[in-house]
């Protein structure tokens, strides 16, 4: 079925086509933006602590769907809408690096990626108004300069690690610290903006006509 027959079959069978973000980061909201995209927001109270022994590979896609079943399951507007969510996690070799909450584990992960590459998982997750769900798993690799004792305090000092997996947001402050990227940019900062476009075009959620990126 092609893009536009699926998007006509949507409207014959009165499935809303509107989005929802099974997210509160406001990260993700406005890469959407960026692209044209004002989701309604739903925000997915889960449990993220990984599972024993759960790779970051699998935890990443599993964080993101279980966002959006949840949402899906537990808010009546969003059961025929697109829904959709993603989960960042930054990881050194196997090891998932927290989301820190406290300057301590801050500067632990600060010191574990100083001088080193490390990956960042980006898991997507999409409902679609049929009640399907589909995943995507977006790998990027970031190396980071070596860091010194002063580099961390100052990075500390700025608050922008609060809440950050890994400790640090590139988009912000810890831009200087990166000597190179390979792979999406926008799947370290929240989304890859790719994989989202051609996931919810794939199911003719109309993204600025894109039909080639299926």
């Amino acid at each position: 079925m092609t893009t536009e027959q699926t998007s006509q079959e949507h409207k014959k069978t009165g499935l809303d086509s509107s989005l929802v973000l099974a997210s509160a980061s406001p990260r993700r909201r406005e890469l959407l933006g960026q692209i044209g995209l004002s989701p309604t927001i739903m925000i997915a109270d889960i449990d993220e602590n990984p599972q024993k022994h759960e790779k970051p590979q699998p935890y990443a896609v599993r964080m993101a769907s279980e966002k959006v079943l949840k949402v899906r399951n537990q808010n009546a507007d969003a059961v025929n809408k697109f829904i959709l969510a993603g989960d960042t996690v930054v990881a050194r070799g196997q090891r998932i690096l927290p989301k820190t909450e406290d300057e301590a584990s801050a500067r632990t992960c600060l010191a574990l990626l100083s001088g080193r590459r490390h990956r960042v998982y980006g898991g997507i997750a999409l409902i679609s108004p049929d009640g399907h769900l589909r995943t995507r798993l977006v790998t990027s690799m970031v190396r980071f300069r070596t860091l010194t004792p002063d580099d961390i305090d100052s990075y500390i000092a700025t608050g922008e690690w609060q809440g950050k997996a890994g400790g640090y947001a590139i988009q912000g402050m810890a831009a200087i610290f990166v000597q190179q990227i390979s792979g999406s940019y926008s799947n370290i900062v929240g989304f890859s903006l790719f994989d989202v476009a051609a996931m919810l075009g794939g199911q003719g959620f109309d993204v600025m006509h894109m039909p080639d990126m299926i």
